[in-house]
């Protein structure tokens, strides 16, 4: 029975890897938007952690987890098409491959960890049922490799400490090279691994070789990491004096920019229990009450605590830094039994079906959904004499999804910007209608359905005597989007807000038709 449980929820899981939610720009800029610049020449957009003078955002771990994808996917495809890879069968390229390694290795780490049998087939359901597992562990995330390396890395300790009788050199080896590419991934990974690492202390003292082979491991890996990034920073041919004495050490420069306050409230700051009290909850859902009240003392719940305080000093968290402890700590709570409390049992497994089902539609199908379908559709039909697009109450669109039209139309990321503020750009940056080079200069606005003040700008509206600046023509529209970032609680109330941003969900491409 579970065999076929455990099936019907990668399925689930491959359904919503495939789905085009939306959920924090990171996932593309922060990842495929930087490689896919590299590999195929598309035009990219870089954010300032790779554009700062101290570069804070390591190039070595992308090269392998999407950097070999991508070359693999345009060799492949020179032998069988002509031309560029399209930008959309990258995107849904990489989406598979990360439910591919979730699916692998992931789920083989959890096999492994876990040695009683019965215990093993419930973290393995618990962890195949989770919303987080279907949606941000299938998103291009850094969290979701610091996730595989940080579980991997505790199989590998797990191995090691488990043979007595032997120095486990390939094991050790393979454990430097993955610390190394967790740390330069995320600056956060040590805080994981510290007390995983501290179980080896007694196998280095026994077998002091292994200690060599995992120290020159990570050195070598640490060097070639550093080279990596120094030849992606340098303009023009690097040289051997660039790498002794120009080196760009980026998860140097990570720590030093995250450890200065002034530079963490620019990205939001946060009470010092915010992980504790929102993340985790948002995260865990009903079995967020376990992890205090039934849990098994075990090394994965130690990492995980170890991860969740060191990361709590720091003020700015968000839920997603919080990803690599839901696998250790969905593997270590006891669900309650069905033979003590049947009833117990039954509310608790209905509240988690009901919990991840609700999360997973909303973030693996709706948040920001349509963004990432509006930026192909442009790509592939938007109308030739296309000259910029704003984009208004939405995620920041991935432009290396423009298939290379972006070296002609320009994207203007108007955010959340003030109502007025954005209609004074719309209006400066577009053509008038009644000019005739306006085919050859057109301008759309992509914005949510829920963004009801556009609705007496539509060229369809009811009052159409009423003066506009401008005029929009629906061009494309998308129903499985809602802006969650659209709450207006405070001057709309609750049920009003919710009946515009869930009732009125939904993302649509209109043309702008100034009005001269």
């Amino acid at each position: 029975m579970w065999r076929r449980v455990y099936l019907f929820l990668l399925l689930v899981r491959l359904y919503f890897a495939l789905s085009p939610s939306y959920l924090h720009p990171d996932e593309n800029f922060q990842g495929p938007e930087v490689i896919a610049g590299r590999v195929f020449s598309y035009p990219v957009h870089l954010t300032w952690e790779f554009t700062a003078q101290n570069p804070i955002r390591s190039s070595f771990p992308l090269w392998i987890c999407y950097g070999i994808p991508m070359f693999t996917l345009r060799v492949v495809w020179d032998g069988f098409a002509q031309g560029t890879v399209p930008p959309h069968v990258v995107y849904w390229t990489l989406r598979f491959l990360m439910f591919t390694l979730s699916m692998v290795l992931e789920d083989w780490a959890i096999l492994e960890l876990i040695s009683s049998p019965r215990q093993r087939k419930v973290a393995q359901m618990l962890v195949a049922s989770s919303y987080v597992t279907w949606t941000l562990q299938t998103h291009t995330f850094s969290n979701s490799l610091e996730t595989l390396a940080l579980i991997w890395c505790m199989v590998l300790i797990q191995r090691i400490e488990h043979d007595k009788r032997h120095s486990s050199l390939p094991a050790s080896a393979v454990l430097g090279f993955l610390a190394v590419v967790g740390v330069f991934n995320r600056i956060t990974f040590p805080a994981y691994l510290v007390v995983p690492a501290l179980q080896l202390l007694s196998h280095f003292q026994r077998k002091p070789l292994s200690l060599i082979v995992l120290l020159l491991s990570a050195a070598l890996t640490a060097m070639v990491a550093i080279a990596f990034d120094t030849s992606f920073y340098t303009q023009g041919e690097i040289t051997l004096s660039d790498l002794v004495l120009r080196p760009v050490i980026t998860p140097l420069n990570n720590l030093l920019y995250n450890s200065s306050a002034s530079n963490l409230a620019k990205h939001g700051l946060h009470p010092y229990y915010q992980h504790l009290v929102a993340n985790l909850p948002q995260l865990l859902g009903p079995t967020y009450p376990l992890i205090f009240l039934s849990f098994r003392k075990n090394l994965r719940t130690a990492a995980a605590v170890t991860g969740i305080t060191l990361l709590s000093v720091f003020p700015h968290q968000e839920a997603r830094f919080l990803l690599p402890t839901i696998p250790l700590l969905l593997t270590s709570i006891r669900l309650p039994d069905p033979l003590v409390n049947r009833r117990l049992w039954r509310a608790w497994l209905a509240s988690w079906i009901a919990f991840n089902a609700v999360m997973g539609v909303l973030m693996g199908v709706y948040h920001q959904g349509g963004v990432v379908p509006a930026q192909m559709w442009i790509a592939r039909h938007g109308e030739p004499g296309l000259a910029r697009v704003f984009w208004w109450k939405t995620y920041s669109p991935p432009v290396w999804l423009l298939n290379g039209r972006n070296t002609v139309v320009d994207t203007v990321d108007l955010m959340g910007m003030p109502r007025a503020d954005m209609v004074t750009r719309v209006v400066d940056g577009s053509a008038c209608s009644d000019q005739d080079h306006h085919a050859n200069n057109l301008t759309y606005l992509v914005a949510p359905s829920s963004a009801t003040f556009l609705d007496r700008f539509r060229q369809d509206a009811g009052d159409t005597d009423e003066q506009v600046p401008f005029r929009l023509d629906q061009v494309w529209s998308y129903g499985k989007h809602i802006n969650l970032d659209d709450m207006d609680f405070g001057d709309d109330g609750v049920v009003p807000t919710l009946s515009r941003v869930v009732g009125r969900r939904g993302i649509s491409v209109w043309r702008v038709r100034k009005q001269c």
